[in-house]
């Protein structure tokens, strides 16, 4: 039953007399699936910290943190991007939020996950406070799973190997990457310079992401059809020895 001055009164009295600590409150994070490509060798990269501290003590897992009361989540996000990676000003997408009982030792702790596309050569990686290491490691498909390798890693994608609930959230982010490939534009975050790229750099990031390689004639086309507003041909550049290549600007 409401109390009398919930439907009594102005606002204003209301609030000074509404007591904040009638229902239980979670702590609430930010975690970010930091994901760049290295064209070149088609590599999907991610980056995981190593916790410096319990739970999950020298376990594998996302950057993140705790929101501050005077900041959003996106604003969580982009700080600990910042912290992490040095990277400001990329694209940062809402992926989900995660409010399952038990999925922090810590107690109720609740994340939205954001997926930052970064251009490789923006990369500065830095570990942050409360990290012992930080490292960007492949995303490989291997016999149906996904591991996390580099030269001093090897992980499986399964709970046993990564802290919290975080394999979930970097399994439901590869497969939204891959998945919005084909009807959105998140290929071109990727790009060093979306101002001046060439179809071969594009075509690489679409065959990485998605683990298959597409026709060069039926992908250039594609793009030129889907993107026909917001493509623009530069003109043809040499590159070392070989034909002149046409590069293109892309305008969101």
């Amino acid at each position: 039953m409401a109390e009398l001055y919930e439907t009594t009164g102005s606002e204003k009295e209301f609030l000074e007399k509404y007591d904040l600590t009638k229902y239980e409150r979670p702590s609430v994070t930010a975690d970010i699936l930091v994901f760049t490509v290295v064209p070149k060798n088609k590599e999907l990269k991610l980056l995981l910290i190593q916790r410096g501290n319990h739970p999950y003590l020298n376990k594998w897992a996302l950057p993140g943190g705790f929101a501050a009361s005077d900041e959003s989540l996106l604003d969580t996000a982009r700080r600990e991007l910042m912290e992490e990676t040095g990277v400001e000003g990329v694209y940062l997408e809402q992926l989900y939020t995660f409010s399952e009982k038990g999925r922090d030792p810590r107690g109720w702790v609740i994340t939205t996950a954001y997926i930052a596309m970064v251009p490789f050569d923006k990369l500065n990686i830095k570990s942050g406070d409360d990290a012992k290491n930080a490292a960007l490691v492949d995303v490989i498909r291997k016999n149906d799973s996904w591991y996390f390798e580099n030269d001093d890693i090897g992980l499986l994608l399964q709970e046993s190997d990564i802290a919290f609930d975080h394999y979930r959230i970097i399994d439901m982010a590869i497969e939204r990457l891959r998945g919005k490939l084909d009807y959105t534009d998140i290929a071109f975050q990727f790009l060093p310079n979306m101002k001046n790229f060439t179809m071969p750099q594009l075509k690489a990031i679409y065959d990485t992401i998605s683990g298959h390689e597409y026709e060069r004639s039926y992908f250039v086309k594609t793009m030129k059809n889907r993107y026909d507003k917001r493509l623009k041909e530069l003109g043809k550049q040499v590159h070392g020895v070989g034909k002149p290549v046409m590069h293109y600007s892309y305008k969101r």
